[in-house]
This record gives C-alpha cells, structure tokens and sequence, in this order.
C-alpha cells in the first residue's frame, strides 16, 4: 500500500496535478488496489470529519481579518510609524521593511499577503533611497517570511488540529523563533544593503512621533488583543479569529476610514476562494493520512529512518533537509498535512516536543517559500520589482543562509522554543 500510495501521490505531482487532487486520488487508488477490504465511502467519510472540527473555524477567520486590514490601510500606517523611530538607523528602510512584515505577518497570517502589502510600498521606496532593485526585493521577499512565523498563523492552527497540541501554545512558542528570524533578516541587510542608502533628512519632532504612533495604535493593538485575549483567558484561539474579524472591519471602517462597503463583496470573495483552498486540501489530506496510519507507514519510516542513522543530530538534519526541500515545490499547508503524521512518531522517539516540531516544520515551510526555484515570495517580490526569479535569487541566498542557521539552533535546542511556552504554562 504504501508503494502504491506514495507512487500514485508522485505520478500526480509530476503531471503538476493540485497537491489537494493529487492526494486525494492517490488515496482512492491505495484503497482500490489494496487489501483493506473497506468501501470506498470511507474516504468521503475521512473528507468531512477532517473539517467538521470548531477549531478549523480559526481558519476563515483569520484569512478575512488578514484581507480586512490589508485593504483597510493598516500596512502604510505601520511603515509610517517606523519610518519615524528607525528612519536614524543604518539600513533603516530594510530594517522598517522586516519590523513591518512582522506586525503585518501577526495579522495576516500569510507569507505571499505580507509580501504583497509591506513589499508594495516599500521596494518602491528602497529603490528611491539608492537600493537595487534585485536587493530590495530580496530584502521583501525575506522579511514575507515572519507572516506564518509571526502568530497568529495560520499553519499554526493547522498544525496544532493534525497533532492534537493547543493551539495558544503554538502561537505563544512562535514568538522566540519569529524574533529571532526577524534579528537575522536585519542583521544580514545592515551588513549588505546598509551602502546603498541615501538618507532621507526629515526632521523628526515629538509631535511626528506621537501622531504617526497614534495613527498606528489600533493596528499595533490587533495582535495585542488577540493574543492577550487567549492567553488571559477571555477567549479561545477559535473565538479570537472571529474577534479579529470584528475588529479589522471597525478599525478600517470606522477609524481609518479606508474600507468602503462597495470592497466588502471583493474581500469576501478572495477570502472564501483562500478557505476553500485550505479546507479543501485538508479535506483531501484526511483520507491519505488515514491509509498511512492503517498501513503503519509513519512507524515503519521512522525505525527505518532510525536504523540508518543512529545519530539524533543526524536524523534532525535529515527531517530539516526533507522538509526544506518540499518547500521549494509545496505550499505550507500541504507539507504540514503530508508530513505531520509521518515526523510525529518520529519526534517522540527523538524526545521532541510536538509544539518544537510544530514550529521547526512551520519556519522550514517558510523558509521554502524563499529558496528558489518554486519560491512564492520570490514571485510576489520579483512582480512588485519588475525583474526576474533569477536576479532575485543571487540576492536571496545571504538571507536564506542566515534563517537557515536559525532554523538549525531552534532544531538542536528546541528549549529556546518552549521556554515562553513553559512560563505561561
């Protein structure tokens, strides 16, 4: 069975057949041709359960208040608000470009929107202060990678349904990981990008401050509340993406004033046409992790895995490798519904926190959308700029290198990333 599964599942890939197709008809072929003897409504059956689940509501949710506040101003009031604070530091336009991205990620919960909305105003405006255009892409294209690092996310919540962990606590374990990306990022456009800058003289007074803050307040607040609200107590993570709904459509309707009525039937729309694609996949996914559970896939992969190498540090190097390699050709959501069920029991040989696996799998997936040649951030940067994957990509690679070491420390001391967790525990 699992020959035929994993044969079929690639076959469909090669023939660039969805992800969401791919599995599924890989799923009703294995039960065909296996030996289970089980009517083939068990994978309509798998379907529906998989997503009749309350927490998946988070999901809808969390994609509409994303696509709420992206259209409702929230992005340039806070590049506005950093401009004012950082515009002094060396690279101060990269660095307000990746501190942008992570507010923004906290809201969008999506690497491709982050990139989309802080990377729109703000290439344009490295390439006015003196940035290439390769180099100021690239620099978008990296920070777009905090949006499903940043919580809330997205995959988070994914994750945390597949693996049976809380989802507050993948949230509150992605802030060390996500800051410490976003430092890196910084780090790496100081040492590379910090030449090119020609310095905007601007004075800035109290009053510039304090205006362009309170311009600002109500989006900083978001991720605030949010998190704030789950961890207090006040509610649960599936009840604060309805939470965040509310408040994005009063924030942008009523005080920022940017969202009119006539948007809201083109936001619904894009916001159904993401849910559908998410649920959809992880409907698909259900039955497959199914056939591979019965078949005792996962275990058998993971004494083989282990039986090769005997080294712990090995076998989290190679889970790392896989992993960054889907992420090259996949999108984040199928490599966590293709992948959990198999690096779980993994993960508890090793002695790994289900919540570390969880966030190393999800920065790993990010990492992906960066690291050509199928990177979306690469493609969404490479638009905003008007130039080519492969120019992008030279300036890529400093970037990548250093969320790869990231990536690397959390993996081998998973404690940084269940330290937060654990004082709140």
């Amino acid at each position: 069975m699992a020959i035929t599964l994993f044969g079929m599942l690639a076959f469909m890939l090669l023939l660039n057949i969805p992800i969401a197709i791919s599995l599924g008809i890989a799923s009703v072929v294995a039960l065909l041709t296996g030996d289970m003897n089980t009517n083939i409504v068990v994978v309509v059956q798998r379907m529906f359960t998989a997503i009749d689940s309350f927490p998946f509501m988070a999901v809808p949710f969390f994609i509409l208040s994303g696509d709420l506040m992206e259209k409702g101003g929230i992005s340039k009031r806070l590049i506005r608000f950093a401009q004012v604070i950082l515009g002094k530091l060396p690279a101060s336009l990269s660095i307000i470009t990746t501190i942008s991205s992570a507010f923004f990620g906290a809201i969008s919960g999506s690497n491709p929107a982050t990139v989309a909305a802080i990377g729109g105003i703000m290439i344009p405006n490295m390439e006015k202060a003196g940035y290439p255009k390769d180099r100021a892409a690239a620099i978008a294209a990296s920070s777009g990678t905090l949006g499903v690092v940043i919580p809330p996310s997205i995959s988070m919540v994914t994750y945390a349904i597949i693996a049976s962990v809380s989802i507050g606590t993948m949230f509150i374990a992605g802030v060390i990981p996500g800051l410490m990306l976003a430092g890196a990022i910084i780090f790496i456009s100081i040492v590379t990008v910090g030449r090119f800058e020609i310095k905007q003289h601007e004075k800035i007074t109290v009053g510039i401050v304090i205006k362009s803050f309170f311009n600002a307040i109500w989006a900083l607040l978001m991720p605030v509340i949010i998190l704030g609200g789950i961890y207090g107590g006040i509610f649960t993570p599936t009840e604060a993406s309805a939470v965040a709904v509310v408040y994005a459509f009063i924030v942008s309707k009523f005080i920022y004033r940017e969202l009119k009525m006539k948007d809201l039937p083109g936001i619904l729309s894009k916001s159904a046409v993401s849910t559908a694609i998410v649920l959809f996949t992880v409907a698909m996914s259900a039955p497959f992790s199914w056939l591979m559970t019965s078949a005792n896939i996962p275990t058998t992969i993971a004494g083989a895995i282990l039986g090769a190498f005997s080294s712990k540090y090995v076998v989290l190097l190679l889970i790392n490798v896989i992993l960054l390699f889907l992420g090259m050709f996949l999108e984040t959501q199928s490599i966590i519904l293709l992948m959990t069920p198999m690096l779980l029991p993994l993960a508890q040989i090793l002695g790994l926190d289900p919540v570390a696996l969880g966030i190393i799998m999800v920065i790993n997936t990010s990492i992906g959308m960066i690291t050509p040649p199928m990177a979306i951030n690469l493609f969404v940067a490479g638009n905003l700029a008007d130039i080519s994957i492969g120019q992008i990509s030279r300036r890529i690679m400093p970037f990548l290198l250093a969320e790869i070491a990231i990536l690397l420390l959390i993996t081998y001391f998973p404690a940084i990333i269940m330290w937060l967790p654990s004082l709140l525990s």
